[in-house]
């Protein structure tokens, strides 16, 4: 079992619905009735508010228990455990993808290529891909980094992540949960960073156009020097 699975039951807690986030999300999904892909959608808060405010909706995400979550608490939106890789596969097209969370980080960069050109693909003209990433041109320039701590209900469930290992071309990614001073859950991961000239380069090789570069979901201008995140909106002309 993934740590994504064992991680299932918590997530809403440390990562609840944000409002902002839906509304930056919504600006680019044009008319209600449109088509929208979440692709690494967790336990899919995101979809099922896209479904109730009335668009077609589908959920994509790796880990079978997220995706159960998912189904079970949205019964209206379509959800499928699959790789976002894999997205060539999908039937239809879709007037929004987008990707946030720092999923893309979990893809190596050999596959990156492929895997826009399949985005590409699957947007409707005049559609919208997001992608939300943390700063890796701020991380790389350390050797390591913690994320500020995540406190559940009282405080007695807390939520670690930190970065142990950090070069040019992976990441070590490190979790735990710790209830009650007894650890729930430890866990550790690669992930792949790309600098923002990279993801802009790579995604215009694939015939995408950049729309807006920001360091957060405020729109706030985007440093490559600062200690935040990466918010890119690409088109398809």
């Amino acid at each position: 079992m993934s740590f994504y699975s064992d991680f299932a039951p918590y997530y809403e807690q440390v990562f609840p619905f944000r409002e902002e986030v839906y509304g930056f999300l919504r600006g680019y999904a044009g008319v209600n009735g449109g088509t929208i892909l979440d692709a690494g959608c967790g336990p899919g808060h995101y979809c099922g508010r896209f479904f109730q405010d009335g668009y077609q909706v589908t959920g994509i995400d790796l880990d079978g228990r997220m995706i159960e979550a998912a189904a079970a608490a949205y019964s209206g939106a379509m959800f499928r455990c699959m790789d976002i890789a894999l997205i060539g596969s999908l039937q239809g097209s879709f007037d929004l993808v987008y990707s946030i969370g720092n999923v893309l980080s979990h893809l190596p960069q050999n596959r990156l290529p492929a895997f826009f050109h399949d985005i590409h693909a699957s947007l409707e003209r005049g559609g919208y891909w997001i992608v939300q990433v943390v700063n890796w041109d701020f991380l790389v320039t350390l050797a390591e980094y913690s994320f500020p701590v995540k406190h559940i209900g009282s405080g007695e469930t807390s939520f670690y992540r930190s970065y142990s290992f950090i070069s040019s071309s992976n990441v070590i990614f490190e979790v735990k949960l710790v209830s009650g001073g007894t650890t729930v859950f430890r866990e550790s991961s690669v992930l792949y960073p790309v600098s923002s000239e990279q993801y802009v380069q790579l995604h215009e090789n694939a015939g995408f156009s950049l729309a807006g570069i920001y360091a957060g979901y405020d729109k706030a201008t985007f440093r490559k020097d600062r200690n935040s995140g990466l918010v890119m909106i690409f088109s398809k002309s």
